[in-house]
Formats: structure tokens, C-alpha cells, sequence
């Protein structure tokens, strides 16, 4: 059963596409990773699943309703936590929940139930009374995933949930997320730019660039796909590389070959018996190795396989920021 249903989902900001034409589902009690650069789209698809924007054209379903004509209702069934923390650091953390428990409409007599049972799940019951200007940044990311979770929501949205964190705080958040995954059954939609914690927590990832779909799968079979090992070799810049990308193409082993400036990159099913054919024929054509490693394949791979850039590549990010400002530009 399929908790989140997107069909060729459209967002337009005058001639720029956030979105363009995007069709995936999320299935019931998964953890959906949307993995993407900034400005990729990533944000704007999951403020049109939240109802905080709506859709130039396409439709969508969030546990079974309309998140145009039917919002209200897809409101009452989602827990919403956006990249910014937003709790209110001159109330305790008990004192937060309580709001957030109000404002969400639980009924009074199962307000202090709720609330002790996320403080458990989050591990903050010692520090409940302490106002929130004496948490770390840690122990606010985990209280307002706590106030996402009070009212019991079937799908939890978190928005970059460990942007600007130390990566031990981010591990730590992850478990905790885990942990709310398995004490809820709760269909969880991630978006991320962080290729370690798309691959740590989610069942399936969806990556998305320019504001496009270009892949959906497990982090495990996408990386399957490119072959069990990664060659990486340098040759001089000055030569040509036609003729040896030719003659590894035709190799059974070989899945697939990228190639950056003076850089090539053989995704192998059997890497170790892979080098020295990669060796034998750059001999052959009078090729020089510079150097040359022997990795495992990571969801960088599997991004720059899809996409044709890194993740962080620089131009595409600078690309990126002025599209996403034009963006907000209109919005605003």
C-alpha cells in the first residue's frame, strides 16, 4: 500500500521549473530518502506534499487524500519538521510539547501521556524543565522531532533534519529517527544532501536533480548496479583517452565508465581482476598510469553515475543557488 502517490507533479516560479514532471510513490511504514543538492527541487516537492505550496499542475496523495482539494485532511495525518529548528528557546522543553500539543488539537487528557512518551523516546525526560537556551544543538533537533510526533501523525516530513550539526550529533539523531521508525511504524519522507545519512537510514532514496527524477531504488541495489568495486586511475592530461575507454567499454567486466579531466572511473563487477587489464592496455597504447585505487562503491558513485557531476560540484551548486533565489524571489 502506498502511503505517498505522485503523479507528473509540476511547480513553476515563472520560467523556472522546481519541479518538472516528477511520478514516485512511498510505500506504508518505509523511510523514503530525497536525495539532491540544494535547489534541486527537494524542498519545493516537499512543501506541495505538506499543503504549504500548491502545484502548477500533477497531483498528489499523502495518506490518501488530496494535498490540493482535500489539504485539511492531509494536514490532520502529517508531522512536519523543517530544516530550521523551530522551537521556542525561553520555554522549557516540557512547555514546548504542551504548545505544540494545543496547537495540534490533542485533547487535554492525553496531552501529559503523549508528551512522556516521545520525552522517553528522545531521551530528554531529565532535561523537561530546563528552558531551551540550555540545550545543545542536538537535544533541540531531537525535541522538535518530538513535536512532530505528538499527535500520531502516518507520515513524518523532516527537511534536512541534520543540516549545520556535527556529524556525532547527526549519527545520534539518526538513531533516533530509527528508533521513532520502529516505535511508530511510521511512513518517514527524508530530504537530504548528506550521502552517508541517505544510505544509513532509508529503505529506498529517490535522487533528484534540476528538478528531476533521475533514479529511485534501495541505496544497496543502486550500488549494486554500478558493479562491487571502483577503479579510479590517472592518466596525463595531454593524452587521448578514446581509444583506451573504448577497449575497457568492451570488457564483460566493466558496468560502467566515467572520465573527469584527466581522472577515469571503471565501476567492476571484480576489480582485482579488473587492474592488470587496465594496466596491459595503456601499455599497449603507450599510456602512462599515473596512479590508481581499488574502492567499494558509495551513493557519490551512484549520484555522479546518474547526474554526470559530484553532489558538491561547484558549478552546479552556484547554478543551483541562482535558480533557487529566482525562486524565492516569485514566491515571496
Amino acid at each position: 500500500m502506498n502511503t505517498i502517490e505522485i503523479e507528473s507533479l509540476t511547480k513553476n516560479f515563472g520560467k523556472f521549473n522546481a519541479v518538472d514532471d516528477i511520478s514516485f510513490n512511498v510505500e506504508e511504514g518505509e523511510i523514503f530518502g530525497f536525495l539532491g543538492p540544494n535547489g534541486a527541487g527537494k524542498s519545493t516537492t516537499m512543501m506541495i506534499l505538506t499543503t504549504l505550496l500548491k502545484p502548477t499542475s500533477g497531483r498528489a496523495l499523502v495518506a490518501g487524500f488530496d494535498v490540493v482539494s482535500q489539504a485539511k485532511k492531509v494536514r490532520e495525518n502529517i508531522g512536519f519538521v523543517q530544516q530550521e529548528i523551530a522551537v521556542d528557546e525561553y520555554l522549557t522543553g516540557r512547555e514546548n510539547l504542551i504548545l505544540q500539543g494545543r496547537l495540534n488539537h490533542i485533547p487535554s487528557n492525553l496531552i501529559d501521556e503523549r508528551i512522556d512518551q516521545v520525552l522517553d523516546l528522545i531521551e530528554l525526560v531529565e532535561k523537561q524543565n530546563e528552558t531551551v537556551d540550555t540545550y545543545s544543538g542536538g537535544m533541540r533537533k531531537r525535541l522538535d522531532l518530538a513535536g512532530g510526533l505528538l499527535h500520531r501523525p502516518r507520515v513524518l516530513f523532516l527537511d534536512e533534519p541534520t543540516v549545520g550539526l556535527d556529524i556525532q550529533t547527526r549519527r545520534k539523531i539518526w538513531d533516533y529517527i530509527k528508533k521513532i521508525h520502529k516505535e511508530f511504524n511510521m511512513t518517514i519522507f527524508v530530504s537530504t544532501h548528506y550521502m552517508e545519512e541517505a544510505d544509513n537510514l532509508c529503505d529506498r532514496i529517490g535522487i533528484i536533480d534540476y528538478g528531476k527524477i533521475q533514479v529511485i531504488d534501495s541505496p544497496q541495489v543502486l550500488k549494486n548496479k554500478l558493479g562491487n568495486e571502483i577503479i579510479t586511475f590517472k592518466i596525463l592530461e595531454d593524452v587521448s583517452k578514446t581509444n583506451l575507454l573504448s577497449e575497457l567499454k568492451a570488457i564483460q567486466l566493466v558496468k560502467d565508465i566515467t572520465t573527469k579531466d584527466d581522472q577515469v572511473t571503471v565501476f567492476a563487477s571484480n576489480g582485482t581482476e579488473l587492474i592488470p587489464m587496465i594496466f596491459q592496455i595503456a601499455s599497449n597504447l603507450q599510456i602512462k598510469i599515473i596512479s590508481i585505487s581499488l574502492t567499494q562503491p558509495t551513493l557519490d558513485d551512484v549520484f555522479i553515475s546518474y547526474t554526470g557531476h559530484e553532489l558538491r560540484d561547484e558549478n552546479a551548486k552556484y547554478n543551483q543557488k541562482i535558480q533557487y533565489a529566482k525562486m524565492r524571489r516569485w514566491r515571496d
